[in-house]
């Protein structure tokens, strides 16, 4: 596979699984089985280990969970993040995971690593917290670091007391999942469908949407259980060790896991993995797998945490579920980019006690290489609960011909190809495509951009054929359309008024997430925001991003044209545009602004996950004459004011650290998260732009050319002061 092959994979899995994460953590309504959604993980994981220099910003790799959905809850920050947890699907992952552990910790090959092992509840994630041992609040985890505040609801479960037993730390925060037994969930099913309602797919979806209700006496109605599996914020943690102090927990009141043991090695902790497997179906509750945890807190402490999980635990899954079924039809959706997403509709079949009636084929060639059909009989799989991925198509030498994968845009007619180096067949309809223009301005109001509250994919259809939102500019200029808004069918004054107040409360927009929703390829919210982080105003974001697409890079920067609609480009609109040579060249980041496309490129693959395809991505962009009327447009609609994220109090918060020669304490990866955990970024070269550097014995090259650009040099000493003066 070549770069290029393997950026775009990257790019399209990080959409795919980004979109995923969005319908299972915060709409309760997965698309995809847990199998095909690991399936995606892994083969991700797999190109990164491959590519390590093309991993990107907005990696599933750097993502827990999901941001909170739009709901009346109110949201609660996280003063301790709510990680995610790695997986592993076999026992040499499992030897893996405990083999990394002794290398960050620098142990000899044959050093114990005591483990925890807990059956997986596959549950929805709580945080409860106690002030003086009373309950306070409690929390979904969201997207790991903002979640909803459920408090009033999880004061109808049972498990969770109000006030612990015992001594308590003065602030203690238990985590773990609210779950649904299986024989409960069964009885409130019965009971939802001899009241005509609408039954719940699974038990974990039932305790989502018992949990997550503005009503807490729906709440009362819905057995609703808890286990505990953790901890976050604690103003003391009273034992040394993960089972002590789950234990101690369970001495509170608050239940534990009766799974959860204490193994000295892997090879204990693989066994009881198989134990558990085994009595998985007599369990009262789903799970999913089992759950590994090193046993040392002090351990766990210098291991810390990846972008999304800590490197001291593991999920161990289970195999995955199958079963046979007919595609009855083939379906092509057209996403808001013009992907062409072929979706097979099944003969209704029950896989694990979840009845399953569609499912994603991915692109043309996955149809080609399972040579689907309709009329096929298929294998599906399914290792959680959720729709599942066709694994092998029984009738494929059957006679009969080929599905064809239309050429075509079924929404528009347009001609629909694939790029070169591309698996996915996209429309080139672009601004006569309906599909994308409504799903363009979907992805702009949707929950991860601009989060404006009642402008869902009906409304933007029906003002999308009135002709009244056409680019996300016309979304603020709906205000001039009010009266004739409140006179359309299903339109009342308070419903109009209170549309118009969530546009309004967007005016002021923060800047990450109004350059998502703008839709430019591979800039996902992760990259947006580490973009801001660096420029801080979109301005200074364009002046460089212009100079990107510069004549040194070929073409030229985008000549004025009239209007503000008409073309296509990126986003599929038109406008007026500013010529490269007249951008504003301020530079809020500090430093001087680039003058050149070369200097511009090199500032932009500085900034930290940001790789050649994005600055492509980038550039094309703004020489694009269409792509900038719509941004003009829409500035001069909202003013979003700078982007400043607060950092940790300590001396290296903000600057560029470089560690270099033997660290005798630590591994090099201990201390590049310390760094990161301090507000630092953690470079592996020394530049003029470099704030520190941390040598140890043997430093050569790079401790040369720091001592010749005046950079301040400590020793390892040196930085472990830093790290204990920060806390």
């Amino acid at each position: 596979m070549s770069e290029a092959e393997a950026a775009n994979e990257l790019m399209r899995l990080a959409r795919q699984i980004a979109h995923h994460n969005r319908r299972y953590h915060a709409e309760d309504a997965p698309e995809i089985s847990d199998a095909d959604y690991d399936a995606l993980v892994r083969r991700n994981a797999a190109l990164e280990a491959a590519f390590p220099h093309l991993i990107r910003p907005d990696s599933p790799s750097r993502q827990v969970g999901h941001e909170v959905s739009a709901s009346p809850l109110s949201k609660v920050t996280h003063e301790v993040r709510m990680m995610s947890l790695d997986n592993a699907f076999s026992d040499e992952d499992v030897t893996d995971f405990v083999a990394r552990v002794r290398r960050f910790l620098n142990l000899p090959e044959d050093a114990p690593v005591a483990l925890t092992a807990e059956d997986k509840i596959d549950g929805l994630s709580c945080s409860l917290r106690y002030e003086q041992g009373r309950l306070v609040r409690a929390a979904t985890r969201g997207d790991g670091q903002v979640g909803e505040d459920v408090t009033g609801n999880v004061a109808h479960i049972a498990d969770i007391p109000q006030m612990l037993t015992g001594e308590v730390p003065d602030l203690f925060e238990i985590r773990g999942e609210v779950y649904m037994a299986k024989a409960d969930f069964l009885a409130l099913n019965a009971a939802q469908e001899d009241k005509g309602d609408k039954l719940f797919a699974n038990p974990r979806n039932a305790a989502a949407g018992s949990l997550r209700q503005k009503d807490a006496r729906v709440t009362a109605s819905r057995p609703l259980r808890f286990l505990a599996h953790g901890w976050g914020a604690a103003s003391a943690v009273p034992e040394t060790s993960q089972y002590a102090m789950m234990q101690r927990i369970a001495g509170w009141g608050v239940p534990v896991s009766p799974l959860l043991v204490r193994c000295p090695d892997a090879a204990t902790a693989l066994a009881h993995y198989a134990a558990i497997a085994h009595q998985r179906a007599d369990l009262p509750y789903d799970i999913d797998g089992v759950v590994y945890k090193v046993d040392s807190l002090e351990w766990q402490g210098r291991l810390g945490f990846v972008a999304k999980a800590p490197r001291w635990g593991l999920a161990h899954k289970f195999p995955a579920e199958r079963a046979e079924t007919t595609v009855e039809a083939i379906d092509i959706q057209v996403g808001r980019t013009g992907k062409l997403t072929p979706v097979g509709r099944l003969r209704p079949v029950s896989v694990g006690g979840v009845t399953v009636t569609n499912v994603t084929l991915h692109n043309r060639d996955e149809i080609a290489r399972l040579g689907v059909r309709v009329g096929d009989r298929v294998v599906l799989q399914r290792a959680g609960d959720v729709i599942p991925q066709v694994v092998e198509n029984l009738t494929r030498e059957a006679p009969g011909d080929p599905y064809a994968f239309p050429d075509h845009c079924p929404e528009c007619g347009s001609e629909a190809v694939a790029e070169e180096g591309e698996v996915d067949v996209r429309c080139t309809g672009g601004l006569v495509c309906p599909a994308q223009r409504t799903e363009r301005l979907r992805h702009f109001v949707s929950r991860a951009a601009l989060d404006i509250e009642g402008l869902g994919e009906k409304t933007i259809a029906e003002f999308f054929t009135l002709g009244w939102l056409e680019s996300p500019a016309d979304i603020f200029r709906l205000r001039r359309r009010r009266d004739e808004i409140v006179g359309r069918e299903g339109w009342k004054d308070k419903s109009v008024d209170n549309l118009l107040a969530a546009i309004e409360a967007k005016r002021s927009p923060d800047a990450a997430r109004l350059l998502f929703g703008l839709g430019i390829r591979h800039v996902g919210a992760v990259t947006a925001r580490d973009l801001m982080k660096r420029f801080v105003t979109l301005p200074a974001l364009r002046a460089v991003a212009a100079l990107a697409s510069s004549p040194e890079r070929g073409g030229g920067p985008a000549e004025p044209v009239e209007g503000h609609r008409g073309g296509q480009g990126e986003l599929g609109f038109g406008g007026e545009v500013m010529p490269a040579d007249s951008l504003p060249l301020h530079h809020p980041a500090g430093g001087s602004p680039p003058r050149s496309g070369e200097e511009a490129r090199a500032e932009l693959l500085g900034i930290e996950g940001v790789g050649p395809v994005v600055v492509e991505a980038l550039g094309d962009f703004f020489h694009e004459p269409h792509n900038v009327a719509v941004w003009d447009d829409l500035l001069s609609e909202v003013s979003p004011p700078d982007y400043v994220v607060e950092t940790k109090d300590s001396p290296v918060a903000g600057k560029t650290v470089v560690f270099t020669g033997k660290l005798e304490t630590m591994s090099r990866d201990e201390a590049k998260a310390q760094a990161e955990a301090l507000g630092a970024r953690a470079a592996g070269s020394v530049s003029a732009k470099t704030d520190l550097v941390v040598a140890g014995p043997g430093a050569g090259s790079k401790l040369k050319q720091a001592e010749a650009l005046g950079i301040p040099v400590i020793d390892e000493a040196g930085w472990a002061e830093i790290v204990r003066s920060a806390g």
